[in-house]
């Protein structure tokens, strides 16, 4: 008796997807509840796992694109063939020799693509990290904290690494002579460019761009925020919070109730276009833009309003987690009312976002540098960040626009005034 392995349903929206990955080989034994590919779609990827137990047939090969309800494979309840992942752990443990290097190479799994890039750009073979996925399999995030690990790891010449003992200090070691740089090889025929299929969110994302850039009539506008005093509340509390609530205190949580008490003030900005109509939102659902390895993705924090900064930070940190390990699920990109984006973590100076329909409005902020500013006649040395809002002009005007920012730069220099909703 044979089961059909079919792509699964992920929404109205979504009638085709790319199989990204196998989990399992032609002929395996698998499991019931075992994970057997990974889909990739316009939205989200999403994982799929075994029904019943038996061998496996696959149907369809990696990278194919597969519509939803197709059949990718089936299982044979009756058939016997080669072990099953259970059987294989069993025998590895069974040899000792065997169950370390096991160890070392985290898993048996083929890794997915985001893995392979993330290992093809950093050097970190994927066999030396160790999986925190099913039977072991490295995950996305699993790299990226070994990525991070590795980054703070100190190099063979400083200072830190010669006191810990790792690298004895040489005569020749002198920090005004380093080693010469090895030589670049010059790249083979042929091997000048490579191509690939755009993923299917890539695509997405190319697409809804174009469209915004094309459907509505996007002005951006600017001001500057002066950080200090939301920094000194920081840091005089940080302890505290982090105490009390298991998360740290962000930006973030200050932008997002900022966002929310502007929304109130200036209605025109948490409206939207849909056809000859204008929607007028009386709820608060902020989208907070996440960079994933698979591209910009934008979760959406329900009820902010309700929200505590403590409710704020954790969904946050919630989304983000989810976003690098390729969990995000439909749901939680849908029904937000307003965008905001952070290009300053990547050291952004300032830019002008573009917006994310059908929403009217976006806020970008960016990174934070001392500039010197006048302030009661006195030119002074301030933390500064740039703040662009752009904003549909089809139905927020210019004045709403000026008023909404205004009046988050004004939340943000004097973070009173959210306690007192002014």
């Amino acid at each position: 008796m044979a089961t059909e392995v079919k792509v699964p349903a992920m929404g109205e929206s979504i009638s085709s997807g790319i199989l990204a990955a196998w989990h399992v080989k032609d002929g395996d034994r698998v499991e019931q509840g075992q994970s057997l590919f990974d889909l990739e779609t316009d939205k989200i990827t999403s994982e799929g796992t075994a029904e019943v137990a038996g061998v496996i047939s696959l149907k369809v090969a990696e990278g194919d694109e597969v519509e939803i309800g197709a059949v990718i494979a089936e299982i044979d309840e009756s058939a016997s063939g080669g072990s099953s992942k259970k059987e294989e752990k069993a025998e590895k443990e069974s040899t000792p020799a065997s169950s370390d290097s096991a160890k070392a190479s985290g898993s048996d799994h083929p890794a997915s693509p985001a893995v392979r890039r993330l290992a093809d750009e950093s050097g970190i073979d994927p066999k030396t990290v160790e999986g925190s996925g099913k039977d072991g399999r490295v995950l996305k995030g699993d790299m990226l904290a070994a990525i991070e690990s590795k980054e703070k790891e100190p190099s063979p010449s400083s200072p830190e690494s010669r006191e810990s003992g790792k690298v004895p200090p040489t005569r020749d070691s002198s920090p005004s002579s380093p080693p010469p740089a090895p030589a670049k090889a010059k790249p083979a025929d042929g091997e000048r460019q490579t191509r690939k299929k755009m993923t299917p969110l890539r695509r997405t994302i190319a697409q809804r761009l174009v469209e915004a850039q094309q459907t509505t009539a996007m002005l951006t506008t600017f001001n500057e925020v002066n950080m200090g005093p939301v920094m000194e509340l920081r840091k005089k509390h940080q302890e505290a919070f982090v105490k009390a609530y298991g998360v740290k205190l962000g930006f973030m949580s200050f932008f997002t109730k900022a966002v929310v008490q502007a929304l109130q003030a200036v209605p025109a900005v948490n409206a939207q276009i849909d056809g000859q109509e204008i929607v007028q939102n009386h709820f608060y659902d902020i989208g907070i833009a996440v960079s994933t390895p698979k591209g910009l993705l934008v979760p959406v924090v329900r009820d902010c309003d309700g929200l505590s900064f403590a409710g704020i930070e954790k969904s946050i940190i919630d989304y983000a987690n989810k976003a690098k390990e390729g969990k995000i699920g439909i749901d939680d990109l849908q029904g937000g009312v307003f965008t905001i984006t952070n290009g300053g973590i990547f050291g952004s100076m300032l830019s002008t976002p573009i917006l994310n329909q059908p929403q009217s409005a976006i806020l970008g902020m960016h990174t934070i540098k001392d500039r010197p500013v006048v302030e009661n006649g006195e030119i002074v040395i301030r933390p500064m960040m740039y703040l662009a809002l752009s904003y549909d002009h089809r139905i927020v005007d210019g004045r709403e626009a000026v008023t909404f920012l205004v009046k988050v730069k004004d939340a943000i220099e004097d973070p009173s005034r959210l306690l007192f909703g002014i």
